[in-house]
């Protein structure tokens, strides 16, 4: 039991430690509000770029890093699983259709252990999504979260994505 708890404890600081100069690779929000000072709201404001960055690169060791083992997502799609798989799922599904797909984080608000995000998700269409061949069209997208962070990740999250114009741009609704 000790040797296994070593390992896990190893193997999370190894990703942690590799991940540990990335900073510079977390997107950065063009705006912050904060109810405290930024030192206080360090953990939350990590948690939150790091699930960005997942976002931003398609690489799930930010999620990993970023979401709770016990991850709840409180709006859940039809179709997605619960916990971390659901987003490495919509990750890779996404990613099919839009292979360049980028996000920046508009604006942050940091309030006790929750953070609200007004994220931009911009890319080309050029995979296909369901029966749908991309030709390249431009993607772009609004989208807004609310985290509640707990021992330096996400437990839980609520989202609302512009989804309407998202399939209008991707052919598959019509205007």
């Amino acid at each position: 039991m000790m040797k296994a708890l070593t390992l896990a404890l190893g193997f999370g600081l190894a990703l942690t430690a590799a991940f540990a100069g990335a900073a510079e690779n977390l997107p950065q929000p063009a705006r912050v509000w904060a109810d405290r000072p930024a030192g206080s709201t360090a953990a939350v404001k990590l948690a939150a770029l790091r699930y960005a960055a997942f976002w931003n690169s398609g690489d799930p060791r930010y999620a990993e890093l970023a979401l709770d083992p016990d991850f709840i997502d409180r709006t859940l799609p039809a179709g997605r699983q619960q916990g971390v798989a659901g987003p490495l799922q919509a990750s890779r599904q996404f990613r099919a259709a839009v292979p360049d797909l980028k996000v920046d984080v508009t604006d942050m608000v940091l309030a006790g252990d929750r953070v609200a995000l007004r994220l931009h998700f911009q890319g080309h269409f050029s995979g296909r999504f369901g029966d749908v061949q991309g030709q390249g069209q431009p993607v772009e997208f609004q989208a807004f979260d609310l985290y509640r962070v707990k021992n330096g990740r996400i437990a839980e999250n609520w989202h609302l994505e512009d989804n309407l114009t998202l399939m209008q741009q991707l052919g598959v609704v019509k205007p």
